[in-house]
């Protein structure tokens, strides 16, 4: 049960390791693009290609979807951002019940960001769990553990495809002592939970006022998407700019101002160097690029 490229990466994993798959459940089809022709998801496209049947429910809170899956008479779920809540009857039905692949140390950064929120707060390691479900907002007990060092520069989409690397052998060893019936769990600790909230793309505006250090683990930890942005005026009206690379620096001056020719900005304490930025519409470029068309230049105020 999973539908982005995180999820695609266990699906793999489970198929080669010669597990029988009795289903594979994902978010339906999507419109995208210009003319708005429904695209299915990662996981539904490889479920096709290796002819594993596929379920696109909108909601699992049926009686008749909960009959579906329970004559599916499945060992066990395995979960993996799949995107739609799971029901208790929807959790029981398997003999083993429901596992889920977590992109986080629980207890901390339970929810539905884990991986950008472990960046914008400043962690210095993470990692994948296997942790069996239960009712509440993945409070249940842990089986297997890999971690991963956060280093200065990663950004969000680095460690999310870090985390897909790591935490697919992880569930699929999972499996493999269920099978055996040698996979042990531990209860979580309630010392140090926290919540990672979904990403809100008003929250991606920079705040100058903030330390240089700490805007930087907030791009890293919006890089790629949804992008942390400043707006600024090149003379014809405040123009939004995507961030996705800086380096602090030791400058002072009144924050949001721009310090030189080279995209360095004041911070609250410290400053932010510029380093790949990205315009509506355009590809992401290194701030020299930037500067050879509209030039951001000392004085000019960031807001």
């Amino acid at each position: 049960m999973g539908t982005p490229d995180f999820a695609t990466a266990l699906l793999k994993e489970i198929v080669a390791r010669g597990h029988n798959v009795a289903a594979v459940y994902t978010q339906p089809p999507r419109p995208a693009g210009r003319g708005l022709s429904e695209k299915k998801s990662s996981v539904h496209n490889f479920a096709d290609h290796v002819g594993l049947l596929v379920r696109t429910p909108k909601t699992l809170r049926s009686a008749e979807e909960v009959r579906v899956f329970e004559d599916l008479g499945a060992d066990v779920a395995v979960v993996a951002a799949y995107g739609l809540i799971l029901p208790q009857q929807i959790l029981d039905a398997p003999k083993y019940g429901c596992l889920n692949l977590h992109a986080s140390l629980l207890p901390r950064w339970r929810g539905a960001a884990p991986i950008q929120r472990a960046i914008m707060a400043g962690d210095r390691e993470t990692g994948a769990m296997v942790m069996k479900m239960d009712a509440g907002l993945d409070t249940g007990p842990v089986a297997l553990t890999k971690k991963i060092e956060i280093c200065d520069r990663l950004t969000s989409g680095q460690l999310h495809d870090r985390l897909m690397a790591l935490g697919a052998p992880l569930m699929a060893d999972a499996l493999d002592l269920l099978a055996k019936d040698e996979l042990c769990f531990v209860e979580q600790s309630q010392m140090g939970a926290c919540y990672a909230q979904k990403i809100n793309r008003s929250e991606a505006r920079i705040d100058w006022a903030r330390s240089a250090s700490e805007l930087q683990h907030h791009v890293r930890g919006l890089a790629p998407f949804p992008g942390a942005f400043f707006e600024i005026d090149f003379g014809q009206g405040f123009e939004r700019i995507k961030v996705l690379q800086t380096r602090v620096e030791p400058a002072t001056g009144v924050p949001g101002t721009v310090l030189d020719d080279f995209g360095l900005v004041a911070c609250g304490e410290g400053a932010l160097r510029l380093e790949r930025v990205q315009r509506a519409g355009k590809n992401e470029m290194a701030l020299e690029e930037f500067q050879r068309g509209r030039r951001i230049v000392p004085g000019m105020m960031m807001r």
